[in-house]
């Protein structure tokens, strides 16, 4: 068994909701589709007993953009740094939200809420 052998979904489901994922919906039979807000990722779950196989452990956390190492060695009280997918809204001025807003369709072409 590797390092991320030995999970269990409820380890696994903690360790991603500190990381901004929130349950979204319900999948086919037992999968779980998880998504975070920050990151704009998905990742299916599967809710199964027992531990969790590498591989599906492995997958998950490559669809959700978090590292095997951080997520291994991380308590659950930290936020995982997520692998770069596109720029961090966060980190953008209110003037570039707004046009990429814009662009996205969330806003009237004019940028102000209401036009």
């Amino acid at each position: 068994m590797g390092r991320l052998g030995g999970f269990r979904y409820r380890e696994i489901v903690r360790k991603l909701r500190a990381s901004g994922f929130e349950f979204d919906r319900q999948a086919a039979g037992s999968h779980e589709i998880w998504y975070n807000a920050t990151t704009r990722r998905y990742t299916t779950v599967p809710n199964h007993p027992g531990n969790m196989p590498e591989g599906t452990l492995r997958s998950i956390l490559k669809q959700a953009g978090i590292d095997p190492e951080t997520f291994y060695s991380s308590n659950t009280r930290t936020k995982f740094r997520a692998l770069p997918n596109r720029v961090r809204p966060d980190l953008l001025s209110r003037q570039v939200m707004l046009v990429l807003r814009s662009i996205e369709g969330d806003l009237p072409s004019c940028g102000q809420p209401a036009c």
